[in-house]
């Protein structure tokens, strides 16, 4: 899905509606039915918020399951205020917060044979990835190539992020693949 400026705007001017609402209401902002017909359609964001450039919140969903507008307005208020690695967002932080919103494409399986295989088919800088193993599971937006910038880097964190070795590897392993539209 891309999407014009104005259909971006309103999903910007939803996200940040919803933090300020949460900070006196402590719930997200409902959502009415948007003026771009697009965001009332199912789909599936992550809102990324920094401040001075470091991460402060970043929450989402992975699979679509209600309009993208009211996607954006929880997962806003979830980013805000019930990221488990930070405390909740105050009023004094709101100024110095940084908001970019990811659209996400449906994830797709990838079929690979080994971890070597699975290596040499990620694409840096492009692909989000979702990484399950049993009851473990985990996700990184492409924006994360930017730090981690080669595959065996980035798969190593992932496995880590989902509570494993960064050597881990099992039969059982299952990947998908995304890809977002981004924008501040």
């Amino acid at each position: 899905m891309t999407m014009d400026k104005s259909a971006q705007q309103e999903l910007l001017d939803t996200a940040w509606a919803s933090i300020h609402f949460g900070l006196h209401q402590h719930k997200s902002l409902p959502v009415t039915s948007a003026k771009a017909g697009a965001l009332n359609q199912s789909g599936a964001s992550f809102i990324t918020l920094q401040k001075h450039h470091q991460l402060r919140g970043c929450m989402g969903s992975l699979e679509a399951y209600r309009s993208l507008l009211e996607d954006v307005a929880d997962n806003a208020y979830s980013a805000a205020f019930r990221d488990p690695r930070f405390a909740p967002l105050t009023a004094a932080e709101l100024d110095q917060l940084d908001l970019q919103i990811s659209v996400l494409s449906k994830p797709v399986p990838m079929q690979f044979v080994d971890e070597v295989d699975l290596l040499n088919q990620l694409q840096p800088g492009l692909d989000g990835i979702v990484f399950e193993s049993g009851e473990h599971r985990s996700t990184f937006l492409p924006q994360v190539w930017e730090q981690l910038t080669t595959p065996r880097q980035f798969m190593a964190q992932l496995k880590q992020k989902a509570g494993l070795s960064a050597d881990y590897w099992a039969p059982q392993v299952r990947i998908k693949r995304y890809h977002v539209e981004k924008f501040r």
